[in-house]
């Protein structure tokens, strides 16, 4: 027994470093060990692969048991496994416990927001600086072109640690990519994102080495025009695509994310001239020989502004096509040619940049406007180089250095109000349906007199046309006359610069008319204005308009577009009245009538709601609507009247049986 167990332990003891051995990469013969190992979950994935880990975070001031916050710092991985480049690279995180982002590394937030920035309910990152991700074959497998990580500081709320404040979810954003749920193991949330050519893309062609142009309501083109090794011009066109959308005294704003600076400017200007955040930092300690008295501006994040008209043939700023308009940009259903607004400017680089190739665009744009829409934009896109028409008339075109695309679109930012809203009036009542309470928003709270809960107090007809401080005796008045009550306290303002009063004038068997008067109680002038008006039923009867210009929209059957008569398309702000001392202040005003046919809409119910908008805009804004009808009091008695229609059909059958008896 001893002489079998020496040879055999001696056997196995050799046997063990043969299968080690074996398992080695690179050791030739692989032998199968019993249980292997498993290798990590990127290198089963041949596409995207994405991972997501945080580290251990600690309780932070103020101490809040019911909504403690906490340090955290993340760390996303994104990186490429196939077989072609990963261009503009978007990764959405989603967290959800009330996050604070501080900061991240190698990415932008996808929808323009800075640092700080609350991304509780999930957000978007881009790629900056390195947007493409190159795939193993084309790089010998150098990860730092392959992959990128993005490290994170925030703030989360209510996960203690060592619980791991988890995202909902990470996934790829750009088109053409599926990805699974993701999976938990460990300390790292993962998943792999593989080809879906069946999937829904929003771009379908690739130009080259570039992606496609992209649509959206607004879109910003950056192209650099001239590039030298220290400085380069660019051009900055802005494009509305919007049948309502449109901007008045537009403000353009982006963050430079290496240290640029605005040395000179054609069709637009920084709001803010300012050349001092250049002479005390490192701006003026590398370009000491500059004259930094003519530097426009060196804010990390400028605003600019469009230029008035008289401007556009100024040969020092002006003389730049389709600028120069007060920052105004129409839709292109009202004028194509006022669609688009440009401008120019040259900007200093910093090292170190200093190659005429090595050129890059600024980031985190945002743009808004005076009683406009709200619009999201997304990061700069890189796409082939733009055309432009020779200025000197030749039958050719130049191309850009280098081309990038901004997309922007219309938003409602969660917890705004709206700035313009409606009130309903109708020639079967008497009363008027005003614009709701708190419309546009409400004071503080500690600082009204007034319930902002209260729903609005029907008001007179001429009451319209008095600001609303001036309406709370005629309210009072008109309800005592109707013998309602009213609330204690009255209800607060609507508060809106703009009003659309919305009037049923006539109904009959044929056809009906409407009203439409604009109320303008700002001191903002209204030049170019438009109104849109949706009506799910009765707007496909249009048929005229008397004192504005009115259509339909195209590829719409349900919006009519109206817009003022040229010389007439001037909405005036408030002014005072004829004797300031008594006078209440009068608001500017613009009226028109509108007639409808019943033939081409059979059926529709005027004084049910089918004569009343259901959505207005102005100048691109959606307004608040009321949430009531003016009441019809022959709609009332129409019961009634059938009622007493087949009373007396049967009055007459019985006296006709008597007749005959």
């Amino acid at each position: 027994m001893p002489g079998f167990f020496v040879p055999f332990a001696l056997a196995a003891f050799l046997f063990l470093p043969i299968c080690s051995i074996a398992q080695t990469p690179g050791g030739g013969t692989r032998a199968t060990p019993s249980a292997a190992a498993p290798a990590p979950a990127a290198d089963n994935c041949n596409g995207i692969f994405l991972s997501y880990r945080t580290g251990t975070g600690s309780k932070i001031a103020p101490t809040d048991p019911k909504h403690q916050p906490y340090r955290f710092e993340s760390t996303l991985i994104v990186q490429n496994n196939g077989i072609e480049r990963l261009k503009s690279w978007q990764v959405y995180v989603g967290f959800k416990h009330d996050e604070v982002l501080v900061s991240a590394s190698n990415a932008i937030l996808a929808d323009g927001s800075s640092y700080p920035a609350l991304v509780g309910n999930g957000t978007v990152f881009a790629g900056f600086p390195m947007t493409d991700l190159k795939t193993a074959i084309e790089t010998a497998g150098d990860s730092t072109q392959t992959s990128v990580e993005v490290k994170m500081l925030g703030t989360q709320f209510g996960v203690k640690p060592p619980a791991i404040p988890w995202p909902e979810n990470i996934t790829l954003v750009n088109d053409g990519w599926a990805c699974p749920a993701p999976s938990t193991l460990g300390g790292a949330m993962s998943v792999c994102c593989i080809r879906d050519e069946n999937a829904k893309k929003n771009i379908t062609v690739l130009d080259g080495d570039f992606l496609p142009r992209q649509s959206g309501d607004l879109t910003i083109a950056y192209d650099v025009t001239r590039a030298y090794d220290s400085s380069y011009w660019a051009q900055v066109t802005l494009t509305n695509h919007n049948h309502l959308g449109r901007l008045d005294n537009w403000k353009l704003s982006w963050d430079w994310m290496q240290d640029e600076f605005i040395f000179s400017m054609k069709g637009a200007y920084p709001s803010i001239v300012d050349s001092s955040p250049c002479i005390f930092g490192p701006q003026g300690e590398y370009y000491k020989q500059l004259d930094f008295s003519t530097v426009l501006n060196c804010e990390r994040r400028p605003t600019i502004i469009d230029l008035p008209p008289t401007k556009f043939n100024d040969s020092t700023v002006g003389m730049v096509p389709f600028c120069c308009r007060n920052g105004t940009i129409l839709p292109p259903s009202m004028d194509p040619s006022k669609s688009v607004s440009s401008f120019q400017m040259q900007v200093f680089k910093m090292p170190p940049t200093l190659n005429r190739s090595d050129l890059s665009p600024p980031q985190n744009w945002k743009i808004n406007g005076t009683l406009n829409p709200d619009y999201q934009c997304g990061p700069p896109v890189r796409v082939s180089p733009s055309e432009f028409v020779d200025p000197s008339g030749l039958p050719s075109n130049s191309t850009a250095v280098a081309s990038w695309q901004v997309v922007c679109n219309i938003t409602q930012p969660k917890g705004s109000s709206p700035r313009c809203c409606v009130s309903f009036s109708a020639f079967y009542n008497d009363s008027v349906v005003p614009c709701n309470t708190c419309a546009c928003g409400c004071p503080n709270r500690a600082a009204q007199t007034c319930s902002a809960t209260a729903p609005p107090v029907l008001l007179p007809p001429n009451a319209l046309l008095v600001p609303f401080d001036n309406r709370t005796t005629m309210a009072a008045a008109w309800a005592n006359i109707k013998h309602r009550q009213v609330p204690n306290p009255m209800p607060c303002a609507d508060n809106c610069g703009v009003s659309i009063n919305w009037h049923v004038n006539t109904d009959y068997n044929r056809g009906w008319s409407a009203r439409v008067t604009l109320f303008n109680w700002a001191e903002t002038l209204f030049p170019d204005w438009f109104v849109a008006v949706e009506m799910d039923k009765a707007a496909g009867g249009f048929e005229a308009m008397y004192s504005f210009n009115g259509t339909l929209l195209p590829n719409s059957n349900s919006t009519l577009f109206m817009q003022g008569l040229p010389g007439l398309n001037y909405l005036v702000g408030e002014t005072d009245g004829l004797n300031p001392s008594k006078d209440p202040r009068v608001p500017g005003k613009q009226q028109s009538v509108i007639s409808f046919t019943k033939r081409t809409t059979p059926g529709i119910n005027v004084p049910l709601g089918d004569g009343f908008p259901t959505k207005v805009y102005f100048n691109g804004e959606e307004c608040s609507l009321p949430s009531v009808y003016p009441t019809s009091d022959v709609s009332r008695r129409a019961p009634a009247s059938i009622m007493s229609v087949i009373l007396a059909a049967l009055v007459a059958s019985i006296l006709m049986k008597e007749l005959r008896w």
